[in-house]
């Protein structure tokens, strides 16, 4: 397979981390401005920290600015054309820039949704709900099969667990993914009235949503929550955990970042607390943190004598709006729905099947799937 178009949904590296690598292919590459700059500054981080941990180099820095240097940034509801295909993206409301696909040649047609949320956040406006009918919809199930918390129920559990960690005098170390969860984090902070330092990539992020303020819902409140005198620098970590603080950091996963630094000051002590702020990945030092109570780093295993609490604060569809994108997708004439992206993809061809009368097909890996 040699693709000679690339159309990038958004700017998570499971989503844009081979792009560097096709280059030799020179293809088209379309996606959001945004996408675009997410999509280096991701790939620069990778390629250091394969370097630093002596694991095989992915790519070359000459290969990530010719990826740069390639793209044909496209905007929300505009048309292009590629390679005889019909295109236009659509806000996902998944992170700053990402798009959902719309894909058109002769007489077929494909919806794909990448990673959508269809709810409201702090930081997003929810994904677009006009898009084109199409014959196909490729669409994402992370959780299909499980619903969220209410957002404003989970916000508030969230709060009182920080003030309560600050009211006996402990330290609040919230890990949140670099790319849209730090600066929803951020917003919220503030909302409710709580001062907090921010330090790692997701300042970095910040700083690139500033140049397309036109991703988020309000640049001003994003700005007002990122200022001058809680960005964390290197030399000042040491200090502004010596009291009780609230401090959102990367990684969100806890795999490496800052936050590994923070965790070292407060793992012993039992009025701290790790607020992680998404879904733990099962080998990540999040995860055994979670059920085993340590994480490892370089000097070792740390065994967690502080306290630790998940809130998911996704940016996915629950299972009700998945299946609410489907139905509405279904009764304007959508005949194929492919799920992909999730842990229970058959479960939900299975659902479309039997409730929808569509035609569903589950791939695995590797499979082709003829439309």
């Amino acid at each position: 397979m040699r693709p000679k178009t690339l159309i990038i949904s958004h700017g998570h590296l499971d989503h844009c981390g081979l792009a560097p690598n096709l280059m030799d292919l020179k293809p088209e590459i379309y996606c959001t401005s945004l996408t675009a700059r997410l999509a280096g500054l991701l790939a620069r981080d990778t390629l250091k920290i394969s370097e630093n941990r002596g694991h095989n180099i992915p790519y070359y820095n000459e290969e990530i600015q010719d990826f740069e240097r390639s793209v044909r940034a496209a905007r929300y509801r505009e048309e292009f054309e590629t390679q005889g295909y019909r295109a236009c993206l659509y806000d996902a409301g998944h992170i700053p820039g990402s798009s959902s696909v719309y894909l058109e040649k002769g007489k077929q047609s494909m919806f794909y949704t990448g990673d959508i949320n269809t709810l409201q956040t702090e930081l997003q406006n929810s994904a677009d709900t006009e898009y084109p009918e199409s014959d196909t919809l490729l669409i994402e199930s992370t959780y299909f099969g499980k619903n969220h918390t209410p957002r404003d129920v989970l916000e508030e559990r969230f709060i009182e667990s920080i003030e309560e960690t600050l009211d006996i005098g402990g330290k609040a170390i919230i890990p949140a993914f670099s790319i849209g969860r730090t600066q929803e984090i951020m917003l919220i902070l503030r909302k409710h009235g709580l001062c907090a330092y921010v330090d790692g990539m997701g300042v970095d992020v910040f700083n690139l949503i500033k140049r397309s303020p036109e991703y988020v819902r309000d640049i001003k409140k994003l700005e007002r929550a990122f200022t001058n005198s809680n960005i964390v620098q290197p030399e000042q970590r040491r200090e502004i955990i010596s009291e009780p603080s609230v401090i959102v950091t990367s990684a969100g996963m806890l795999n490496g970042g800052p936050v590994l630094y923070y965790i070292s000051q407060i793992y012993d002590d039992p009025k701290s607390k790790v607020h992680l702020t998404g879904y733990q990945v099962e080998g990540t030092n999040g995860r055994k943190a979670i059920e085993s109570g340590y994480i490892e780093d370089r000097d070792g295993i740390i065994h967690l004598n502080c306290r630790l609490e998940l809130f998911d604060f996704s940016a996915h569809c629950g299972d009700a709006q998945l299946k609410e994108v489907v139905k509405k997708s279904c009764d304007s004439g959508t005949k194929t729905v492919i799920p992909v992206h999730g842990d229970n993809t058959i479960a939900f061809a299975d659902w479309v099947k039997e409730e929808l009368g569509a035609n569903a097909i589950a791939p695995v890996n590797g499979q082709a799937v003829y439309i």
